[in-house]
């Protein structure tokens, strides 16, 4: 190892080491070593990191960087030994969208066809949502729990969703919260390595992820989200994972809801039944995928995801999280009075007749940031309450006398209305058809039958 780095900033070695990223070198796997220790010791800043991040994706980090930043982060914490429980292992993670609701809808799916369910999840960021912020807008959810209390409630309930603590990647923790106020999220092998550790680090068996595309994720480009998906699947299949990845849409919101407790609502309306669309298409596919890498044959893997969902099973995998991590179980009967609500509800429809055409999805994450649904620095407290609840999406027919199209749940009337102002411009409406196109757009990693479906292997 490269131990002039390790002395940090008192040496011209960390400003080197900068200098060769903002060059477009590559580092080795000593280097970033060095460098992400220091940053644990304190040795290293939080301005000397964010300055390699910047340059980084600039630049553009290599695969070998990918790899070796993955190691360098799980080997920065513990790791979770579910080897002993008794059923088949499984983790399911999304790379972040705008409305990406499918962890709390696929989680007590797969927990309910027999899977045992350790995930490790994140917070939002940059535009995105985050799991953890959107399990703790119910009154009471905690998400901290030890890796004896996680690997407990996985092998007695099937599931568990916590934080990456200081015993679990710490390293990545630091990283994730730095990166996000930062504007250097959206780099593949940032991605990769944040996704990958957390996920080694749980320990599952079998790894599902949901690889966004589009105006909403933080990879616009179809074909950036393949390259992403291949090196997680990589990444995972190197470590002796059976690693799975769908490529998925994300041109518009996933679901009808863009903010914490809102999302929370959704997820359990979906799994009492009382929604329909994309939101639940995907969630099913995902389970599914999740219970085929297992060994489930195909047809037979979707049909026990639906009946999941269909037969409350589903739900009361959901229910039985909440209660066993401290959360108010009544938010499976009534979601709506039991989580928090904003005091002020405006609806939005455009002022013209026509077709929804697209989106700016992005801005619709951001939109609900600046509500208070995230942070611009990682110190800020967010408002579980506010958030965007978008009804339709592309190809439905619009107008100023139609349906609502958007209600925007704020803290005050002043942050509704510089919303509001804004949707005409992220909100695109015209004459004519439009089609959003495949909700997944490649599958990497598993089998694949003639209906596109994953199969086991």
């Amino acid at each position: 190892m490269n131990t002039d780095a390790k002395a940090g900033h008192g040496t011209l070695e960390v400003p080197r080491l900068i200098g060769i990223k903002r060059d477009g070198g590559e580092l080795t796997a000593d280097e970033l070593a060095a460098l992400i220790t220091g940053y644990l010791d304190d040795e290293v800043t939080d301005a000397q990191i964010a300055a390699l991040l910047m340059a980084g994706v600039i630049r553009g980090f290599t695969d070998a960087e990918a790899v070796a930043l993955t190691e360098v982060l799980l080997a920065s914490g513990e790791r979770v030994d579910l080897s002993g429980l008794s059923g088949p292992t499984v983790d399911k993670h999304s790379t972040g969208g705008v409305g990406d609701t499918t962890t709390l809808i696929t989680v007590p799916l797969l927990a309910a066809v027999g899977c045992q369910v350790a995930k490790l999840s994140g917070r939002g960021l940059g535009h995105t949502g985050g799991t953890l912020d959107k399990l703790e807008a119910i009154p009471g959810f905690s998400t901290r729990l030890s890796i004896e209390a996680f690997r407990s409630q996985v092998e007695r309930l099937g599931l568990a969703v916590a934080a990456a603590s200081e015993q679990l990647v710490p390293a990545d923790r630091r990283l994730y919260a730095l990166r996000d106020v930062t504007g250097t999220v959206a780099d593949p092998s940032l991605i990769a390595a944040s996704v990958m550790s957390k996920k080694l680090a749980g320990g599952a068996e079998h790894l599902v992820l949901d690889v966004k595309a589009g105006s909403g994720a933080f990879l616009t480009d179809v074909d950036d989200a393949v390259r992403l998906a291949e090196r997680c699947v990589a990444i995972g299949r190197a470590h002796g994972r059976k690693t799975s990845a769908l490529v998925t849409r994300m041109s518009q919101p996933l679901g009808p809801a863009v903010g914490n407790a809102l999302e929370v609502a959704a997820a359990v309306e979906v799994l009492r039944g009382e929604r329909a669309g994309a939101l639940v298409e995907l969630s099913v596919e995902l389970a599914a995928t999740g219970l085929a890498d297992t060994g489930v044959g195909a047809d037979e893997a979707v049909r026990r995801s639906r009946r999941a969902l269909e037969d409350g099973s589903g739900l009361e995998r959901l229910a039985a999280l909440v209660t066993a991590q401290g959360g108010d179980p009544r938010v499976v009967d009534a979601p709506r009075q039991v989580l928090p609500s904003a005091p002020v509800v405006v609806e939005w429809r455009p002022a013209v007749d026509g077709v929804v055409t697209g989106f700016g999805a992005r801005r619709l994450g951001e939109l609900a940031g600046v509500l208070g649904a995230g942070r611009q620095h990682p110190d800020d407290v967010i408002d579980p309450a506010v958030g965007l609840e978008v009804e339709v999406g592309i190809g439905d027919a619009v107008g100023p006398d139609g349906p609502v199209a958007v209600r925007v749940h704020a803290g005050d009337d002043a942050a509704a209305r510089r919303v509001i102002a804004e949707l005409d411009a992220v909100v695109a409406v015209a004459d004519g058809p439009a089609d959003p196109g495949p909700l997944v757009h490649h599958r990497i990693g598993a089998d694949v039958d003639d209906a596109g479906r994953s199969t086991s292997g």
